[in-house]
């Protein structure tokens, strides 16, 4: 028969009892944190799989993801802190809460009104909680990103929350204005300071790029793009092609050092023609 969520639940419980597997009583929620985040990353590259009509990495990542989510649960049960009865409880209410122009009475004419709505609902929550910053009305839209995100992944949701209040360009040629604009500023700073060996002069020059790919985060997220996933095409892309060139090299026993970079252009461009 089919497996269900509680047929996962009772494997949890089998694993971490005391005639279960040891390593797995082992685990903490120390030593779970990096696998947890591992599976998260590994779902999100299969997505791109997925994308193309070849989901089932993905099915076996999301597969992953929910072991682990039902492993810290289960830590957190031993520890008398919560159930995952617990967590499915508050998620449900959460998201009914957040979607009163589906379970209430509140009209949403698009999915940035919703966006805005769900912004303000979240707002409203921090403040009902009493957190600090919130009971004192110090509350900022970006409270909810984690700055221990991936860089690029971070600028994105930056700029998406910022966006859904308002604070946008009006059209993404606005934004290439203002990619043309941070290209000249880097340049200019190269022209200033490349060469030296002052820290300051490196920051500056370092600033400068952080600015530049900001932008492009952003025009990745008017064109309804997430820029992790598509720098992780453009990895997997380089990756076949540059294995074309080594391969090539390797046919006419050849190394790097003795090739010249007309050379390696030329395969690359044939590894272009290939994929």
């Amino acid at each position: 028969m089919p497996k269900t969520f509680e047929d996962l639940l009772e494997l949890m419980d089998r694993l971490r009892s005391p005639d279960g597997c040891p390593w797995d009583r082992e685990q903490t929620y120390a030593t779970l944190a990096p696998m947890l985040l591992e599976e998260a990353y590994e779902a999100f590259e299969a997505l791109e799989e997925a994308r193309l009509g070849r989901p089932d990495d993905l099915r076996e990542e999301l597969g992953d993801l929910l072991f682990q989510i039902t492993f810290f649960a289960r830590v957190a049960k031993e520890r008398g802190e919560f159930t995952i009865d617990d967590v499915i409880e508050q998620v449900h209410e959460k998201m009914v809460r957040r979607h009163p122009h589906v379970f209430g009475d509140v009209h949403a004419g698009d999915s940035a009104e919703v966006l805005k709505n769900w912004e303000a609902i979240k707002a409203a929550e921090k403040r009902a909680a009493g957190k600090s910053k919130a009971s004192t009305g110090d509350v900022s839209i970006l409270d909810g990103v984690s700055t221990k995100a991936p860089a690029l992944m971070e600028a994105h949701q930056i700029s998406t929350k910022v966006a859904r209040v308002g604070f946008d360009w009006k059209d993404v040629e606005e934004i290439f204005g203002k990619l043309h604009e941070e290209l000249d500023e880097l340049r200019e700073a190269i022209s200033i300071h490349a060469g030296t060996n002052d820290e300051a002069d490196h920051t500056h020059i370092r600033e400068e790029i952080g600015d530049l790919l900001f932008v492009i985060t952003n025009i990745a997220r008017r064109l309804n793009v997430e820029p992790e996933a598509a720098l992780k095409l453009s990895n997997r892309k380089f990756r076949r092609r540059f294995n074309h060139i080594e391969k090539r090299l390797r046919e006419q026993n050849l190394k790097f050092e003795n090739t010249t970079i007309e050379t390696l252009e030329e395969l690359w461009q044939e590894a272009k023609k290939q994929n």
